[in-house]
């Protein structure tokens, strides 16, 4: 089996931010998808390990930024591969708390969409949380979404090992 052809799935890239209290915390997901219309529904995979996902499980909400690709690494990279428990994500990203109380990123962001969990799945590392959309804001309809090819190519960006299609090196 050749998992590397998974690889050729086309993904987004997104920093999905919860709130769990008074703390904040936020990470890079390429897993994000709507999956129904009525109501506006959307899925996110998260790995157990993550600080984010223990605050999505304590408060049952989320929000997806959509990353432009203006973006480069140092706007970006903060959510990938340090963790929440040990430093402040947002120490240096101009952000604001939105209508669910999780943050909302607003420097070269397309947009946000915040949801309320109506439903977990246990996907062995990851859980699915699918959110029932309770608020959307186009932040700017000018700039384009990133993909996760240019997260790659162009960014050179690298795979986190809680990453949904991380593979251990053979």
């Amino acid at each position: 089996m050749d998992l590397s052809t998974l690889f050729k799935i086309t993904y987004g890239m997104y920093i999905v931010s919860s709130k769990n209290g008074d703390k904040i915390n936020a990470q890079l997901s390429n897993t994000v998808v709507q999956i129904s219309p009525e109501p506006a529904t959307m899925l996110i995979s998260v790995s157990k390990k993550n600080l984010t996902h223990e605050f999505i499980e304590k408060s049952g909400v989320f929000t997806i930024n959509i990353i432009s690709d203006l973006c480069e690494m140092t706007d970006i990279g903060m959510f990938g591969f340090r963790t929440g428990r040990d430093f402040n994500k947002f120490e240096s990203c101009k952000y604001k708390l939105g209508k669910n109380g999780a943050p909302i990123i607003l420097d070269k962001m397309v947009g946000y969409v915040e949801c309320e969990v109506i439903n977990t799945v246990d996907c062995g590392s990851h859980t699915v949380f699918i959110g029932k959309v309770t608020d959307t804001e186009m932040i700017n309809s000018d700039l384009e979404p990133m993909t996760y090819d240019y997260y790659f190519k162009t960014l050179k960006g690298k795979l986190s090992k809680n990453a949904t299609h991380y593979q251990k090196p053979e």
